[in-house]
């Protein structure tokens, strides 16, 4: 094995331990709670075995974000309003790391009719998905913030495609909507449990850890691109 595939030996345990999740939120719960906490430990590691010793503040930054989602991962596993609101807010932390990763990038010098109009097309959407969920009370301001957030996240990858192109921003934006939708359920799931399906939780992480997963790699490949 090269130095170039060292990431191979962490991604495996990575990929093992998201199917041994997956396998356990089907049939075995207790497996998914014991396995969770590992598995952003697990991509981080991989991170820093793909990035190979680069010094990068992007690469800084993707390990902050994914830190901040091992803490929101275990703080979910916990019931009750309190640690879901503080699992919310830690993967909001989270997100605030990939819009600087990104966000510097695709919105530099972008101009402020693209924002206005970009920002009503945001909270319009932000609306509609409150009002077909079911979000209110008080639940309603950390969830819409948190929203705000993830749209600003797909809102980032849309940009990155129409301003710059290429291969990387096509794979964050991917990202992106994969976790908008993993956590667009996990909403359906506390605030209209009439809709559960049995495989909701299922479908929750494989796009969850699909999403971490391309959005460590897009930033890992603005950050080569960028130390050349």
């Amino acid at each position: 094995m090269t130095k170039k595939q060292y990431w191979l030996l962490p991604g495996t345990f990575y990929v093992l331990a998201t199917i041994l999740d997956l396998l356990g939120r089907l049939w075995f719960p207790p497996v998914h709670d014991l396995v969770k906490p590992a598995l952003l430990p697990l991509l981080a590691a991989t991170t820093i075995a793909a990035a190979g010793g680069l010094d990068s503040r992007l690469v800084r930054l993707l390990l902050f974000a994914q830190v901040f989602g091992c803490a929101g991962d275990i703080m979910l596993l916990y019931p009750g309003n309190f640690w879901f609101i503080v699992g919310i807010g830690s993967f909001f932390i989270g997100h605030i790391f990939y819009l600087i990763i990104f966000g510097e990038k695709a919105w530099k010098g972008m101009s402020v009719w693209t924002w206005l109009i970009s920002a009503v097309v945001i909270l319009s959407m932000l609306l509609v998905l409150s009002v077909a969920i079911g979000i209110k009370g008080v639940m309603l301001v950390p969830m819409c913030t948190y929203g705000i957030m993830l749209l600003l996240l797909i809102f980032c990858g849309v940009a990155g495609i129409f301003r710059l192109g290429g291969t990387t921003w096509w794979i964050m934006l991917s990202g992106a909507v994969l976790f908008t939708f993993s956590d667009s359920m996990i909403a359906v799931k506390e605030f209209a449990p009439d809709l559960n399906t049995p495989f909701m939780g299922f479908v929750i992480m494989l796009t969850y850890l699909s999403a971490q997963a391309l959005l460590a790699w897009a930033a890992l490949r603005l950050a080569k691109k960028e130390m050349k």
